[in-house]
């Protein structure tokens, strides 16, 4: 048998619940739920720095945020690792393509892959006419090539009327096949066909959506625009004081105001994730007609979620489950996974810093000594095992900075610069209605998450932590720096 292929799938700023095998509502995902039929779902799989670039660290190099030093979103600081993910599977002799966003400096920086077909979607410091230090986004990035030679000179993302962060929803304007979805689609399955076939493959393809601009083509609008959608969750602890002194700004932190956008910011959300799932379907079928699924692993995850007006909030780099929880999937036969259980959920904790030793296991290939992560393999065939119990978590924010401790059935959370502690239940409380916090049953519990967190802080540069006690307001830089 020829060495199995491997094949990343990333999305970015999706939820890990917004799939019909997660058990969502409203959203149809037919091929996602394919592709957790036939492997091992995870759905205590998070994202430890719940932002594009952090993320992404954790993703490419299998560190976590401590070693990786991406603390927050930061543009302009150059990825310079001596291991990365598509660097070591190069090196084990895979032919190693990424197709879609990278969101890395510079630009064209390949992290170790043999090529990179780019769309980094609309990157406010690259397109800055201001930002110096950065290469134009219009000249580096394929897509936007692309889109200009086929659409028109003019033609850009922006022409929806939409922005990168915003609420705001309406149907893409042009040809569905102009799509970016549909580009790195289109880009992965041109792949296919020119590969090497001596030679095993790692593709990344890096889908920007369901990411904003909420901006599917319209048929899959019109799945979502007169259903009945679940309206978001709304706890007994929150306050709508940002809401009510951002609510009406099109790219604020809190969503909006007005329900009805709310319901098409949902509508607008889903859109895109069905629209992705079906590009995804179709770069599944193509693995099949080129006689590849069976022999191919796929990884599926994304590199954070969406707050989608939860708790009065939207975007992401919160600590709560709809920001920081991800979807993951391993997916694959008999023949290339040993014992798998097929169709089942591992209960695991497990974060993106993990996807680096799996696939590395998986290719037979070392695992770096700068690796955190933890191969998850092994739980393909045992889901029952763990391979931690819990997870720190955290997000430089402004004065929604915080730090959490995780496990598969609670989570402790810090706010930094107010100091404000929240306990969540999660195992029976999944949307955080409930802050257990003053909660005498749970007191010893908190006591150790929070003796955890501590002790997680007692050596960073910030000073959050004496050893002893968690001491907010100290500045919060998005990037460790010694």
């Amino acid at each position: 048998m020829k060495r199995p292929n491997i094949l990343l799938i990333m999305t970015d700023q999706m939820r890990g619940d917004c799939m019909g095998s997660a058990g969502h509502p409203d959203v149809k995902t037919p091929y996602l739920d394919t592709l957790a039929s036939r492997g091992v779902s995870f759905d205590n799989a998070y994202s430890a720095c719940p932002s594009c670039i952090a993320a992404r660290a954790a993703l490419h190099t299998g560190m976590s945020q401590e070693h990786h030093r991406r603390t927050g979103y930061e543009d302009g600081i150059p990825w310079e690792y001596e291991h990365t993910l598509a660097g070591e599977l190069s090196n084990a002799g895979y032919y190693t393509q990424c197709v879609g966003k990278m969101h890395v400096h510079p630009l064209r920086n390949y992290l170790g892959f043999h090529n990179v077909e780019l769309h980094d979607g609309y990157l406010h410091s690259a397109r800055y006419t201001s930002v110096s230090w950065q290469e134009s986004q219009k000249q580096a990035d394929d897509y936007f090539h692309w889109l200009r030679q086929q659409a028109g000179v003019d033609a850009d993302v922006t022409d929806t009327g939409l922005e990168c962060n915003s609420w705001v929803a309406r149907p893409w304007i042009y040809d569905e096949k102009y799509h970016p979805t549909n580009w790195v689609t289109d880009r992965s399955i041109d792949f296919l066909r020119r590969k090497d076939p001596t030679k095993p493959f790692f593709l990344m393809a890096s889908y920007l959506r369901p990411h904003p601009p909420f901006d599917a083509p319209s048929y899959y609008f019109d799945m979502y625009k007169h259903k009945c959608l679940t309206p978001p969750a709304l706890g007994d602890w929150e306050s709508d004081e940002l809401l009510k002194s951002q609510g009406r700004v099109f790219d604020s932190k809190c969503g909006p105001i007005d329900p009805e956008l709310i319901r098409e910011a949902q509508t607008g959300y889903y859109a895109c994730i069905t629209h992705l799932d079906h590009q995804i379907g179709r770069l599944i079928q193509a693995l099949v007609e080129y006689e590849l699924y069976d022999n191919t692993l796929i990884l599926f995850c994304a590199d954070h979620g969406e707050e989608l007006c939860d708790h009065h909030f939207f975007r992401k780099s919160l600590p709560y489950e709809g920001s920081t929880r991800i979807p993951m999937i391993l997916s694959g036969n008999e023949q290339i996974l040993p014992g798998i259980k097929q169709g089942s959920v591992c209960h695991s904790v497990v974060e993106l810093r993990d996807v680096m030793p799996t696939l590395l296991d998986f290719a037979h290939a070392e695992i770096p000594d700068s690796v955190d992560g933890k191969s998850m393999l092994p739980l393909t065939a045992d889901t029952s095992r763990k391979i931690r119990t819990t997870l720190h978590g955290e997000h430089s924010y402004g004065p929604l900075s915080n730090h959490w401790i995780a496990s598969p059935y609670d989570k402790f959370i810090w706010f930094t610069e107010t100091g404000t502690e929240q306990y969540f239940r999660t195992e029976e409380d999944p949307h955080e209605l409930h802050n257990a916090i003053l909660n005498p049953a749970y007191q010893e519990r908190i006591f150790t998450l929070r003796s955890q967190l501590i002790d997680e802080l007692r050596n960073r540069p910030e000073g959050f932590s004496d050893g002893t006690h968690l001491i907010k307001g100290r500045p919060y830089p998005p990037y460790l720096r010694d």
